[in-house]
């Protein structure tokens, strides 16, 4: 992946020889962007298919699967999937949890958020959208993983909407609007939930209309 973040010499921020610093170290020895975009996409719509059959609608997540996930995404790819960074990322000026805290910040998310809001089973739109939001948002603030993140994150958003009986979501809105999005994930990160339920409020629509 492109160098997008500061890491402190470790080696979850060592690159791919060749790679030119595009590429983590990783086990394929790929050392091209776009070739890792690939192996990481095949492999993260393997993994979420895989867990649509597995969890149930009344199953509350926690911060063990999250690792697992990660794991089972990545595992063949990076030596350090499934496991917590132990280096510091920040993106442009925001700077992300520090590594060190993320054991106890990922316990207290379950704790505070997964145990709060899933499963979502029952939930109506409102409640849902309240729910992705928050925990999406919480969960990109302390950035758990060296890579991956974001992806991660929407695959727990859908299982989250499919629990709560909505069909696959779509993520193209988020994804043409980043401005909009690392807004509102600043904007989270102080408390103002509102525009990443913005956000997920035209996803969940969206889906909706392409589900009918």
């Amino acid at each position: 992946m492109t160098n997008r973040y500061d890491t402190s010499d470790n080696a979850e921020g060592q690159y791919q020889p060749g790679s030119h610093g595009g590429v983590l170290v990783n086990l394929l020895g790929v050392t091209s962007v776009d070739e890792m975009d690939d192996v990481e996409l095949v492999r993260l719509d393997k993994m979420q298919s895989a867990l649509l059959n597995e969890i149930e609608i009344d199953q509350r997540i926690r911060a063990d699967d999250l690792r697992n996930w990660h794991k089972r995404w990545l595992g063949d790819v990076y030596k350090w999937a499934g496991e917590y960074r132990t280096v510091n990322m920040q993106k442009g000026d925001f700077l992300f949890a520090a590594s060190n805290l993320i054991p106890k910040l990922m316990q207290d998310y379950e704790k505070n958020y997964l145990n709060r809001f899933t499963p979502c089973n029952g939930f109506d739109a409102e409640r849902l959208i309240e729910a992705l939001s928050v925990c999406h948002v919480e969960l990109i603030i302390i950035h758990p993983f060296r890579e991956g993140n974001g992806r991660l994150a929407r695959v727990l958003a859908t299982i989250m909407a499919l629990q709560a009986g909505m069909p696959l979501l779509d993520f193209t809105y988020m994804t043409e609007h980043k401005d909009e999005y690392i807004g509102a994930i600043h904007a989270g990160h102080s408390g103002d939930y509102e525009p990443m339920k913005r956000i997920f409020a035209i996803i969940l629509k969206a889906s909706q209309s392409e589900a009918d």
